[in-house]
């Protein structure tokens, strides 16, 4: 049975920290892996996480201390998050206050509850089983137009992953029990001969952080065995020829909620916003949207 949405049982202190995740984000140039340093409301290093006061995420403090924790096993130890033939993910979708943006449109952001060793830890992204596609884009402007002009900020500011239409299914009922919203499928291609699902995901440029690309030095490993490099940005990698292939992988994302200002049926659009990115290796067996892309 689905387990949608965080038990009754759940009881701790609910930590947040979108700004705070991006910050960290800046540095991760400089170490192949996660690092925490926990200290005590005086600056002592504290003799466990449950001790910490103040953490320190690669010289970036990240304030409250469960964010450190729920990093660690949402973005190191790749737990809970939704895949093809994974158990459902113990987390409860929210969706935080609702605005009116400039065209009377209704939007939030959600977040996400964990469940860490009887702590919840709310953070604001999630990890899905994706193919991101990094092979460049063209338009096609008539039939016999097989060339096309390329797609300038395919790579840049968006992109696509691939997901199967069984998970995307799944994010979307976690939506509705978390929020009450209904997913639409903007946003989403569908493709029915392979039962994919190709998002249309966001990304940030700089002088903002952009969304980092790790590559596993170990492919061939499972689980603990597997350790990952950072080897740049996602825009970095996709102007490399030779990194311009659809990889395998795990991706973290945070995600906006958007509704007509009128909508009556609850009916809304998702829009994700890629973070960072762990891969296994470039797949053949996924062919890339290639011509007419929606945007």
């Amino acid at each position: 049975m689905m387990n949608i949405g965080a038990p009754e049982s759940w009881k701790g202190s609910l930590t947040s920290g979108r700004q705070n995740w991006k910050h960290a984000c800046r540095d991760e140039d400089n170490d192949d892996h996660e690092t925490y340093h926990y200290q005590n409301e005086d600056g002592v290093a504290a003799s466990s996480p449950s001790d910490e006061k103040i953490v320190t995420c690669r010289g970036n403090l990240i304030v409250p201390v469960g964010e450190a924790k729920a990093l660690r096993h949402v973005l190191d130890d790749l737990e809970d998050h939704f895949g093809h033939q994974r158990d459902d993910p113990n987390v409860r979708f929210n969706l935080n206050e609702l605005r009116h943006d400039q065209n009377d449109s209704l939007c939030g952001d959600l977040s996400f509850d964990y469940l860490i060793d009887g702590e919840v830890c709310s953070l604001d992204y999630i990890g899905i089983d994706v193919c991101i596609d990094l092979t460049p884009k063209r338009i096609i402007h008539t039939d016999n137009d097989y060339g096309g002009n390329a797609f300038e900020d395919y790579g840049k500011s968006w992109a696509y992953v691939y997901v199967p239409e069984l998970t995307m299914d799944k994010i979307k009922s976690y939506v509705k029990a978390g929020t009450g919203w209904d997913a639409s499928d903007e946003g989403t291609v569908y493709d029915a001969n392979r039962n994919l699902v190709a998002i249309e995901t966001q990304m940030q440029q700089g002088p903002r952080p952009e969304p980092s690309f790790w590559e596993a030095s170990n492919p061939s490993k499972v689980g603990e065995d597997v350790q990952f490099s950072r080897i740049g940005s996602v825009q970095h990698v996709g102007s490399q020829p030779s990194h311009q292939g659809t990889h395998r992988g795990v991706a973290f994302f945070t995600v906006s909620l958007e509704a007509s200002g009128s909508s009556q049926d609850r009916m809304a659009s998702l829009t994700f916003t890629l973070i960072s990115v762990r891969t296994w290796e470039c797949t053949n067996l996924i062919a890339p949207i290639v011509h007419s892309p929606r945007k």
